[in-house]
C-alpha cells in the first residue's frame, strides 16, 4: 500500500503548481469511469458539473476530478483535463464524439501569491500529462501550493495549509482514501489540539480562532480566501445515492479536524469516487470516510513547508 489515494487501484494522480504564483492544480483521473457523488457545505464554492452528480440525473460515471487553486478563475484547468481525455479517446460516448466528464471544485489562494497567475488548460492538460498510479507528493503540491489555514486576522498571521492523503484497507480488500487540498477560515486540530491556524502577533505561538471570534476579533474581516476541498476514494460498489452519502458523512473527518468549520467564508467539498469491486455497507464506508478525510487533512499540515512569510508547522513544531 502507498497509504493515499492511489490504493484504489485504477486512479492516477497528477499535480502541477506555479511556486512562483502560489498556485496550483491537482487532478484524479479514472480512465474506465467511476461512480461518483458529490456534498458541498461551505457557503462559497466555486464548481463544475456537480449538478450532473445528482442522483436524478442521467450521467453515472465521472473520468475526471478536479482539485484547483486560483478561484474561480482556476476552473479553466477543468478544459484542459477535458482536451487531454478527449485526445485519449475517453470519455462518455454521445455517437460523434466522446465527451469527458470532468467536475471539479476551486479553493481562493489568490491572496497568497500573485493573483493573476492561476490555473489555466495548460495546467489542467499537463496535470493529466505527469499523471501517475504510483507517485504522490503531498504538501506543497498542486492544489495545494498557494493553501493556508486560520485566516482569521487575514493572510498574514495565517498558516501554511496544503495537499494530504491517507487510506485505509480492510482485510476483505475494502479500500477507502481521501486526497484533500486544506485551505480552511479555521484551525486544524489533532487529538484536540491546535497544530495550525492564526498565529500571534510576534509568530511565536498558535493562537485559537474560536476563542478570538468569542472576544469579538475578526481584524482580518472574516476574508473569503479560504476553502477545503477533496476526494474520498473507495474499490466499493456504489451507484450516486451512496456516494452521496459517503461525502456527507465524510465531511464529519473535516468537522474532526477543521474549527470553524464548514462557515459562510468556504467552500468546503467533497467528491466521492467509486470503482465499484467490493460490496459493502454504507454506514461502515461512510465512518472509514470520515477518518480518512481527518487523517488526511492533518497530514496536509504536517508535509507543508513554509512559503513566503507564511509560517508551516514544521516551523512551529519541529524547531
Amino acid at each position: 500500500m502507498y497509504n493515499n489515494i492511489l490504493d484504489v487501484k485504477g486512479l492516477k494522480v497528477g499535480q502541477v503548481e506555479d511556486v512562483d504564483g502560489l498556485t496550483g492544480c491537482t487532478v484524479v483521473i479514472c480512465e474506465k469511469g467511476a461512480t461518483c457523488g458529490v456534498d458541498v457545505r461551505g457557503g462559497g464554492p466555486g464548481t463544475r458539473e456537480t449538478d450532473l452528480l445528482d442522483p436524478v440525473n442521467m450521467i453515472q460515471k465521472v473520468h475526471a476530478v478536479v482539485l484547483t487553486g486560483g478561484s474561480a478563475f482556476g476552473l479553466e484547468s477543468t478544459c484542459g483535463v477535458s482536451k487531454f481525455l478527449e485526445e485519449q479517446n475517453i470519455g462518455f460516448d454521445v455517437g460523434v464524439a466522446k465527451v469527458p466528464i470532468v467536475t471539479g471544485a476551486v479553493l481562493f489562494d489568490l491572496a497568497v501569491g500573485n493573483p493573476k497567475c492561476r490555473p489555466d488548460l495548460d495546467m489542467g492538460y499537463k496535470a493529466c500529462q505527469v499523471a501517475s498510479e504510483t507517485k504522490l507528493n503531498q504538501g506543497n503540491y498542486g492544489a495545494g501550493c498557494g493553501a493556508t489555514v486560520g485566516k482569521i486576522k487575514g493572510t498574514s498571521f495565517a498558516m501554511k495549509g496544503g495537499m494530504g492523503s491517507y487510506s485505509i484497507k480492510l482485510d476483505n480488500g475494502l479500500v477507502v482514501s481521501a486526497l484533500i487540498a486544506v485551505n480552511a477560515f479555521g484551525d486544524v486540530y489533532e487529538d484536540g489540539k491546535v497544530i495550525a491556524g492564526v498565529l500571534s502577533e510576534d509568530k511565536t505561538k498558535i493562537l485559537n480562532s474560536y476563542e478570538l471570534m468569542k472576544n469579538g476579533i475578526n481584524k482580518g474581516g472574516f476574508s473569503i480566501d479560504n476553502t477545503t476541498i477533496g476526494i474520498v476514494a473507495t474499490n466499493a460498489k456504489l451507484d450516486k445515492s451512496g456516494c452521496k452519502k459517503v461525502s456527507q458523512m465524510a465531511h464529519n473527518g473535516y468537522a474532526k479536524s477543521i474549527f470553524p468549520i464548514h462557515t459562510p467564508h468556504d467552500g468546503d467539498t467533497i467528491f466521492t469516487i467509486a470503482t465499484g469491486e467490493i460490496e459493502t455497507d454504507i454506514t461502515l464506508l461512510g465512518s472509514l470516510a470520515t477518518e480518512v478525510v481527518q487523517k488526511s487533512v492533518i497530514n496536509a499540515i504536517k508535509n507543508a513547508n513554509s512559503v513566503n512569510n507564511i509560517l508551516s508547522y514544521k516551523d512551529m513544531h519541529q524547531k
